[in-house]
């Protein structure tokens, strides 16, 4: 990534995890321009593919991708690329990590081991990552030190509470993201 004075940059981000986590609220409530969204109803074809224990009340799901932009200044844009969480799209990744610079890795706290198959595709397409813990009403907040350990991640990391559904929360997560993508320029 280049950041010239004057230069617009593009900087392709996606915005991953499990199903359910909310990566398509996440974009929804930062871009800046309408989302693209390809959700569908959630029907019996799912039965056996979708484990919606932990998400009772979800009645639809991306089955392809989200896609929304936010301008962070005058030099950076983010196209910010949501994947599907379900483990038969996952085959859609490679398609949408060519080019990307890094990703935003959203989990639940209360359904973290559902997290390490993302964070296995992630590492396996070489995307630097951030996490972004969003709490979810009711839920317990647990301390990021715990979340980190948990999920057995570098010093390195970065590592954030959220609230997807919360602009600033959801930006804040973003620049995270970032910021440990210009450091890693250092």
């Amino acid at each position: 990534m280049y950041l010239d004075s004057g230069v617009l940059t593009a900087v392709k981000i996606l915005v991953v995890g499990h199903f359910g986590v909310g990566k398509t609220t996440c974009i929804g409530s930062i871009s800046e321009i309408e989302p693209l969204r390809t959700e569908e109803e959630i029907t019996e074809a799912s039965v056996g593919f979708d484990d919606l224990s932990g998400t009772p009340d979800k009645t639809t799901t991306t089955v392809a991708m989200d896609f929304g932009r936010l301008t962070i200044s005058e030099e950076v844009v983010l196209y910010l690329f949501g994947t599907p969480g379900q483990e038969r799209f996952k085959e859609m990744w490679e398609e949408l990590s060519r080019g990307a610079l890094g990703a935003l890795v959203l989990v639940d706290p209360e359904r973290l081991s559902e997290s390490f198959p993302i964070l296995d595709l992630v590492e396996r397409f070489g995307l630097t990552y951030a996490i972004g813990v969003n709490h979810f009403e009711g839920t317990t907040d647990y301390p990021l030190a715990e979340i980190r350990e948990a999920l057995n991640l570098s010093d390195r990391t970065p590592v954030i509470s959220c609230d997807v559904r919360d602009q600033q929360s959801s930006a804040q997560a973003l620049i995270t993201l970032v910021h440990h993508l210009l450091s890693l320029l250092d």
